[in-house]
């Protein structure tokens, strides 16, 4: 969840759009309603079905970074590929969330904070798209890793002081996720006068 950002990379003019990197970003996509049905299945309480949930969030996770690091070591970016590479990330993190939070194991309004930023950061992507991108920080590959490492820990079937450690990991998340979400802003906005806003 932590790899390069492929919507900070220019698109390279030759690249197809039917290569590895995409094809890793669909397949996450894919992933996300079997990893919903087993982490809500039998209300949640079903054990083999929370672990193989948990290992499909783990999988799906690890082909976000993935398919990012290809795309730009092969300089495969694509169009497609920056569209569809942070909806197949939301989708994977936005189902975790409301699952979580539906099954009474993650504080509503933490899903609620989560959901609110990314989404308003994606309109943000759109609304300074065409005058430039903005590179993912440190602070935004801090607060993804967070995220999947404590919703990893939630979605495993823990009790004690592990499960309590993905509650608190979550909690620095928010954090975190609000911080970056506020700079992100900022920066958007200096983009947008710096290129003139009325061009």
């Amino acid at each position: 969840m932590t790899g390069p950002d492929p919507a900070a990379t220019p698109v390279a003019p030759s690249a197809s759009a039917w290569n590895l990197p995409n094809a890793l970003t669909v397949l996450r996509i894919f992933m996300v309603p079997l990893f919903l049905w087993l982490l809500l299945s039998e209300s949640g309480e079903s054990v083999p079905h929370r672990w193989w949930a948990a290992v499909v969030f783990a999988v799906a996770s690890l082909t976000d970074w993935l398919d990012g690091d290809l795309a730009r070591r092969r300089q495969l970016v694509t169009n497609f590929g920056k569209v569809a590479d942070p909806i197949a990330d939301k989708a994977l993190m936005g189902s975790a969330l409301i699952g979580l939070s539906a099954l009474g194991e993650l504080p509503w309004w933490v899903t609620v904070v989560i959901l609110v930023r990314e989404l308003g950061i994606t309109a943000l992507r759109f609304w300074v798209i065409r005058r430039g991108v903005i590179a993912a920080s440190k602070g935004g590959k801090l607060k993804t890793l967070l995220q999947a490492i404590g919703l990893l820990l939630l979605i495993l079937p823990l009790t004690g002081f592990l499960h309590s450690l993905g509650l608190w990991i979550m909690y620095a998340a928010v954090v975190v996720t609000v911080v970056t979400g506020i700079d992100y802003v900022f920066q958007a906005l200096r983009l947008r006068r710096s290129t003139g806003a009325g061009s």
